[in-house]
């Protein structure tokens, strides 16, 4: 009786592992883009073009859309608001940034803690610019001598739309540093904002998710008498497949599962007489 190889890690960090396997594909599809040319890209609100994540495929689901995810209302800043006002907002909402709007909720920029203390320190030194960073310096000048929101705002704002795929917009949000993404409608009025963690837990599967994966992929690959004799454990990303099984179906079962989104590892136990 011969016992096949396991493979891949366990214990500690799959989790982490979990987040770097799928960072790893991004950046490598990413990559393979660039390099073919491939008009695989997302525009921002920015106006920057961006490359796309790629798609997550061997799913028996459709992709979770940003709607399913953000918070509904959102907070969002008055573009006549002081920035005392802000501070204060920014503040109750513990948040690090807001969307400004306008009276009809178009989103026109986003005001952050950053764009505060700059404020208040180019303010509070009462220095010129230097050599060294004097170009930096005066941009930062330019924001201190603005009072309301939209003196202080950065614009355009970075949005999502609520039909984007969770996938896209966690790209955008690794891309542009952001810890929340404002959701507009097609006409860019703001619906909600979308959380970084939130679209995080998304993307990273409950272990039962990623079991019910497994059996879809066991119920298509293995023959009807070798389904019974399949044994399937999941803990933390790590799947364990064991069972008699012939090694054509072991390894072809093993590749599949392999390729299942948020599988950190999977220990192959299956054995052959």
């Amino acid at each position: 009786m011969n016992t096949y190889e396991s493979r891949g890690p366990g214990g500690e960090g799959v989790r982490q592992e979990a987040l770097v396997r799928y960072l790893g594909a991004v950046t490598a599809a990413a990559a393979r883009h660039t390099a073919l040319g491939e008009p695989h890209a997302h525009t921002s609100a920015d106006g920057g073009r961006h490359p796309a994540p790629p798609e997550v495929t061997g799913s028996s689901t459709e992709p979770a859309r940003v709607r399913d995810v953000m918070d509904v209302p959102a907070a969002s800043l008055r573009e006549d608001m002081t920035y005392r006002e802000i501070a204060r907002h920014l503040a109750r909402e513990r948040a690090g940034a807001l969307p400004v709007v306008d009276a009809t909720d178009h989103v026109l920029g986003v005001v952050s803690e950053s764009d505060l203390l700059a404020k208040v320190a180019h303010e509070a030194s009462g220095h010129r610019p230097g050599r060294v960073g004097r170009s930096w310096e005066r941009r930062l000048g330019s924001k201190s001598h603005g009072e309301t929101a939209a003196d202080l705002m950065t614009s355009p704002a970075i949005t999502v739309s609520p039909g984007a795929t969770v996938a896209e917009a966690a790209w955008l949000a690794a891309l542009s540093r952001l810890k929340r993404v404002p959701v507009t409608d097609h006409e860019g009025r703001l619906v909600g904002v979308v959380r970084r963690d939130a679209l995080l837990q998304t993307l990273i599967r409950d272990d039962s998710l990623i079991r019910d994966e497994v059996d879809t992929r066991i119920s298509a690959i293995c023959p009807p008498a070798e389904r019974e004799a399949v044994e399937v454990n999941v803990h933390d990303g790590v799947v364990e497949l064991a069972g008699r099984v012939s090694p054509a179906t072991g390894t072809r079962l093993v590749a599949s599962v392999e390729e299942i989104a948020d599988v950190v590892a999977v220990k192959n136990l299956f054995t052959s007489g």
